[in-house]
């Protein structure tokens, strides 16, 4: 009961985590093979999860949250920010992958195979944990960077609530 108290307190919607984890395990998988059933697979944090992608969009919501509260230029582009400065290799890759959503959009419409969708997830996301580990928003050598940082995560945020709202799994602000 206590921690049930605790739970609303937080904010985080655990019943859309349990049954987003539900439907992204059933669509993840190729429908014509089978799988076995298993809560601790399904709601694990890693790995070709719901819970994992809802993770990644609860941290970009976080780095936007931490810029605001801190009234950081970064987060809105201006007239003289408008430069995109992609230097490292986990921008280009993060890029890279973001590039590839609309022909996998594409690509599940034509052959209806939502595991499709699922693997770029998964692969949207894990690129995104690398980037982030990698390349710190806040810390950015200079603006132009940071601001090209900010839209990758834009981006990304964008791919990862567009992908997950096709599945019918709802995002979270917090997780």
């Amino acid at each position: 009961d206590r921690r049930a108290r605790e739970v609303a307190d937080e904010g985080v919607d655990y019943r859309a985590v349990g049954v987003g984890a539900v439907k992204y395990a059933d669509l993840a998988l190729n429908r014509e093979s089978n799988y076995k059933f298993s809560f601790d697979k399904m709601l694990a944090l890693n790995g070709n999860t719901a819970p994992y992608m809802l993770y990644s969009f609860a941290r970009i919501n976080g780095i936007d949250r931490r810029l605001r509260e801190l009234g950081d230029e970064r987060r809105e582009p201006t007239d003289d920010a408008v430069a995109v400065a992609i230097t490292e290799p986990q921008e280009r890759n993060l890029a890279r992958v973001l590039a590839k959503l609309s022909p996998v959009i594409a690509e599940l419409e034509l052959d209806l195979k939502p595991n499709l969708l699922c693997d770029y997830l998964f692969d949207l996301a894990q690129t995104f944990n690398r980037f982030y580990e990698a390349c710190p928003v806040k810390q950015a050598p200079t603006p132009e960077i940071a601001h090209t940082r900010v839209l990758l995560c834009r981006a990304t945020k964008h791919a990862l609530h567009l992908g997950l709202s096709i599945l019918g799994i709802p995002v979270l602000d917090r997780l």
